[in-house]
């Protein structure tokens, strides 16, 4: 290593420690594999030009996996803010699948073929970039698999430094029996390709208290049993007054809202989670508004499995963005047994959840 290197491994190492002593962590076992890993990758963008320049072969990709909780995107996210300005992209798995959906259908209404949209579609994504974090990858839609396997092929075979999160080890990727035989040319390739670090630990950092100066809560929102009494003192937040109902642009749509205003947006639930809503709504929803309260929530046990799919979505797009969310209505999580597979992911949604002040739920 040398000294070029050496400075920057040193400098990440202090910046993610720093950065840990800041919020009251006390980083387990796992995470202090991933700050290695981490640092090291660090030193090997600087020894092959930094940020600025492009070269080969690139530094190995890195594939970082665990349960919900785990600091992943922490880890990431800060690795990636310490490091020197240049050709680095953090790019949201919601995000990033919006615009390449609508990247490949631009390309397809241009009439060209589908693996060149794909490329065509990443080009103008990923640009130049040198360094792409790609946070909380996942592959459970057997429609959009050959999609994600041809992004992956293209993403790899890039002079370009990928780095994801995920709560699924490769193997654990498209879990479904019926389809899981498809996806395995991909995982194949992305374990061939990336450094695979397991970040898994007994903790579920989400559900311990928040840090004295405050940790990322969905910037304070709360699940709650009724939109009266319980919404008095929630500064900008009132219930919906007669002739409030408006309909709302979303993606491609409008939506009928109880009430919008200014920086607030209210739904109910079975507009957002029951009709035909999708991820891109929920992102162009909060792109516009920075709260969002959701009325009506029902035990997830009692909702259709694409309720409760599209209610996991959006609680995954609210707490990416920091959106203050509000849930009104019972505990969506009660009446689910631990071995439930009624969703997927409620392990995460669970975790999720738990960020929220639970104002009212006891009563």
């Amino acid at each position: 290593m040398n000294h070029t290197m050496r400075e920057q491994y040193e400098a990440m190492r202090r910046h993610l420690q720093q950065a840990a002593d800041q919020w009251g962590f006390v980083l387990s076992p796992e995470q202090d594999r991933a700050v290695e890993r981490l640092s090291l990758l660090a030193a090997e963008l600087a020894g092959t030009g930094g940020l600025f320049r492009r070269t080969h072969p690139s530094p190995r990709n890195l594939y970082l996996w665990g349960p919900v909780g785990r600091g992943k995107s922490w880890l990431v996210d800060t690795f990636f803010d310490g490091l020197p300005g240049g050709r680095k992209r953090r790019l949201h798995f919601h995000d990033f699948f919006r615009a390449l959906h609508e990247g490949v259908a631009q390309a397809g209404r241009d009439r060209e073929g589908g693996h060149r949209a794909v490329d065509r579609a990443v080009d103008e994504l990923v640009g130049d970039c040198r360094l792409l974090v790609f946070d909380e990858f996942h592959a459970h839609d057997a429609g959009d698999a050959m999609l994600v396997a041809r992004l992956f092929r293209t993403l790899l075979d890039r002079h370009v430094t990928l780095v994801t999160t995920s709560n699924y080890p490769p193997a654990g990727l498209m879990p479904d029996p019926l389809y899981h035989h498809l996806f395995e040319p991909t995982i194949q390739r992305i374990e061939e390709r990336m450094d695979i670090l397991d970040v898994s630990g007994p903790t579920d950092f989400r559900r311990l208290p928040p840090p004295a100066h405050g940790s990322r809560r969905f910037a304070e929102g709360a699940c709650l049993t009724d939109a009266g009494d319980a919404l008095r003192g929630e500064p900008g937040v009132e219930a919906p007054r007669p002739g409030e109902a408006v309909l709302v642009p979303a993606h491609h749509r409008a939506l009928p809202a109880r009430a919008a205003r200014a920086d607030l947006v209210w739904f109910g639930f079975d507009v957002l989670c029951e009709g035909t809503t999708a991820v891109p709504d929920y992102l162009a929803l909060v792109e516009r508004f920075g709260t969002l309260v959701l009325d009506g929530v029902p035990p997830l046990a009692s909702c259709t499995p694409d309720g409760r799919r599209r209610f996991a979505d959006l609680v995954d797009v609210c707490c990416d963005r920091d959106t203050r969310l509000f849930l009104i209505g019972a505990d969506p999580l009660a009446g689910l047994p631990e071995d439930s597979g009624l969703l997927r992911d409620l392990d995460r949604t669970a975790s999720r959840l738990a960020m929220l002040r639970r104002a009212d739920l006891a009563r």
